[in-house]
């Protein structure tokens, strides 16, 4: 078979976060980088890993997969105060999710013990002040945590069924926990008004893609099992939105 061409990840320091983003539409940090910027030492964040081996199935998948797992959770940051709200719907409308927009889709809550880790408050903070630093009007951030595993057990697993899509915020943090034992899984941005995109593979656990929502579409190839055996792609989809959660409007 063809080598399937591989693209390393466009990664820039902290320091040039801000700059980047703002001339891209959106910016990649690598996992020291992104352990930098959330004032953690890097085994924090890897310390989080071991909570995607208890995620649950998602029963809402329209193509009659099995491939994806997840948790969910909400939660508001403000300066430097993160407070999570009570359980609530995941909610998109079908202009931004053609495939599962419009439906009140309740997951199972992320675990307390995996919130209570020092990496979680500092990684969700410290996003939601780079996203401040773009829109320094916006004091206040509704933020949807989502822990996705995507699995070869269908043996293909898809990360964004939905295709190439915004999500209907302001800014979307992707974070790779981890890749085991597949191929695939390119991570493909393009400029949501021209033809401008870039392709890469995020491959580096706690390695980061953050993007402005309204300037960029972006989605994920399938995944393959590597040999015919089981694997999987583990990511922390983190959304900030200023007007409040989707679905309260």
């Amino acid at each position: 078979m063809p080598q399937v061409a591989h693209f390393a990840p466009p990664a820039v320091p902290p320091s040039s976060l801000d700059g980047a983003l703002r001339q891209r539409g959106y910016v990649v940090l690598d996992a020291s980088g992104v352990a930098a910027l959330a004032g953690v030492e890097p085994a924090a964040l890897q310390a989080l890993a071991l909570s995607w081996n208890d995620l649950r199935r998602d029963e809402y998948l329209k193509d009659g997969g099995r491939y994806r797992q997840r948790r969910h959770a909400c939660f508001v940051a403000e300066g430097d105060a993160l407070r999570q709200v009570p359980h609530r719907m995941h909610w998109q409308p079908v202009e931004y999710n053609a495939l599962h927009g419009g439906m009140e889709r309740w997951f199972e809550p992320v675990a307390p013990a995996t919130v209570a880790q020092p990496a979680w408050p500092a990684l969700i903070l410290a996003l939601a002040r780079a996203c401040s630093r773009q829109r320094p009007e916006v004091a206040r951030w509704h933020v949807e945590a989502h822990q996705f595993r995507i699995d070869t057990s269908d043996g293909l697993g898809r990360p964004t069924p939905e295709g190439a899509h915004r999500d209907g915020v302001d800014f979307v943090a992707v974070l790779l926990v981890a890749r085991e034992a597949i191929k695939g899984g390119e991570t493909r941005v393009f400029s949501a008004n021209g033809p401008d995109g870039q392709r890469f593979t995020l491959d580096e656990p706690w390695s980061l893609l953050l993007m402005d929502d309204a300037r960029v579409i972006h989605e994920s190839t399938p995944i393959q099992p590597v040999d015919g055996g089981d694997g999987h792609r583990d990511t922390l989809v983190l959304t900030y939105r200023a007007a409040g959660f989707q679905g309260d409007d």
